[in-house]
């Protein structure tokens, strides 16, 4: 039986609204959190928050394997171990280019799980 992560299709991640009422105002159906959990599952590591920070953060809107792996005390393989993942949670595109790999991040899906997580302040009583 094979581990691979079956795709996100249940919610459009690519859509600009959001997939869901935010957790504070209304409870996750069981449906949209597994297919949004994989997505907080890889952020749950250091390793790939950190390579999702450059990502999202590197000029033009992308960052070359190159660029990445130089940025920590680990081997290639891990790395790319780590941008899988990634790419698996639907967190980041990537596009080979000669011998290099380069990985966008999908703002979409960062969106969607960034307006699940809003909390409204309270008025003050």
């Amino acid at each position: 039986m094979s581990k691979q992560v079956a795709p996100l299709t249940l919610i459009d991640l690519t859509a600009d609204t959001p997939c869901c009422p935010p957790l504070a105002e209304q409870r996750v159906p069981a449906e949209t959190a597994a297919v949004l959990a994989p997505a907080f599952k890889a952020l749950g590591d250091p390793v790939r928050l950190q390579l999702l920070s450059m990502i999202a953060s590197a000029e033009d809107g992308e960052a070359c394997v190159c660029d990445l792996t130089p940025a920590f005390d680990l081997t290639g393989p891990t790395i790319s171990h780590h941008l899988k993942a990634l790419r698996e949670a639907g967190l980041v595109d990537a596009q080979r280019r000669g011998t290099w790999v380069y990985y966008r991040a999908r703002p979409a899906i960062l969106r969607q799980l960034a307006a699940l997580l809003t909390v409204e302040p309270t008025p003050a009583a």
